[in-house]
């Protein structure tokens, strides 16, 4: 199976980090290729809804990252969206990456396609990865992709309050039974 894993955070040792590394060897454990972008760092163009890709092909005005993720998505079997909680929602990196699969819906929405969410944040309220998983979902339903799995891991700032708890290893039985 090709899977292909997009992390937001531009943290590359954070929390959401070490759910990504133990998803990945567990995927990994049983042959699955994996194609991993770290879209955290920034670089990737809003989308400007200027339709020029509607008219163009499904090409993009903007020539950045999404040259080689939109075509990785569109190949995939699964894909994984890995980060932190931002103010009870995606991080501005990675919803960038996914409002500029408008150039890619018809492609996206065709192909049956699995997808996983991994995340983390510090506050440890049963309500605050409510918003997020519903922003998780309702992609998953407007592209047509089945919900695999999700590792919702709260209460951890740092990776450090992550490393002793079950999460990591939830990751990795995640990413083990594919």
């Amino acid at each position: 199976m090709k899977i292909v894993v997009i992390t937001g955070s531009p943290r590359k040792n954070g929390t959401s980090f070490l759910l990504t590394q133990e998803f990945i060897a567990g995927a990994q454990s049983k042959g699955h290729e994996i194609v991993r972008f770290d879209v955290g760092q920034g670089g990737i163009h809003p989308c400007q809804g200027c339709d020029h890709c509607r008219t163009h092909d499904g090409q993009c005005i903007f020539h950045d990252e999404m040259d080689q993720i939109a075509p990785a998505v569109c190949s995939a079997d699964l894909i994984v969206l890995a980060m932190p909680l931002y103010y009870y929602g995606m991080p501005a990196q990675i919803k960038a990456v996914i409002d500029r699969f408008y150039a890619v819906n018809s492609a996206l929405m065709e192909k049956p396609m699995g997808a996983v969410l991994l995340a983390t944040c510090g506050d440890n309220e049963d309500w605050t990865l409510q918003a997020l998983v519903h922003h998780y979902e309702t992609i998953c339903r407007y592209l047509h992709w089945e919900n695999i799995g999700m590792v919702l891991a709260p209460g951890v700032y740092q990776r450090a309050d992550l490393e002793g708890t079950e999460y990591p290893m939830q990751a990795h039985a995640l990413g083990a039974s594919l």
